[in-house]
């Protein structure tokens, strides 16, 4: 008759013994029931505690990420607004420096015109002193040839000659 320990299970080129199937799966839950007291909650715990961690550093990386794409935008913003600051001042500079030739300009027109009234009003005064001095000049040569004609009596090519000479010296005077 069969025994428990010899029933064979099965066909073909390998046997199964009942017997040592049932020992090795007592064994099994053994282990099973020993690793579920002892490592399973050691094991889960630090399963969850990788988890946690990988979630920290994957919440740590997003804010990173985040504060630097907000970063980076303030950058861009300041970096616009530096530069419409930058225009704004090189505009500001155009238009100060354009005042500034204009008022320069203005400043030499009017420099110009009061140097031009000035010379004008010396060169009248100049004349004015020139036909003064011509017309002493002028009265004394004519005392000076009437004063001559009295004292010689000239027939009248003489007395020609004799205004010619003098307009010629007055000529040579000026």
């Amino acid at each position: 008759m069969y025994s428990l320990d010899h029933l064979v299970l099965g066909a073909g080129a390998g046997t199964l013994n009942l017997g040592d199937a049932l020992y090795q799966l007592f064994v099994f839950l053994i282990l099973l029931f020993l690793l579920r007291k002892f490592a399973w909650d050691k094991l889960i715990g630090m399963m969850k505690q990788r988890e946690d961690h990988i979630a920290t550093e994957i919440q740590s990386a997003e804010r990173s990420n985040e504060e630097a794409r907000v970063l980076v935008e303030e950058q861009r913003a300041l970096l616009k607004e530096a530069r419409l600051e930058g225009q704004a001042l090189v505009e500001n500079a155009k238009k100060v420096a354009e005042d500034q030739k204009a008022d320069i300009i203005r400043a030499a027109q009017e420099e110009s015109a009061r140097l031009k009234e000035s010379a004008r009003k010396e060169i009248v005064q100049e004349k004015e002193q020139a036909v003064i001095a011509l017309r002493e000049q002028v009265a004394s040569l004519s005392v000076l040839i009437a004063s001559k004609v009295i004292e010689k009596e000239l027939n009248e090519k003489d007395q020609q000659k004799l205004i010619d000479d003098y307009v010629k010296q007055v000529g040579e005077a000026r």
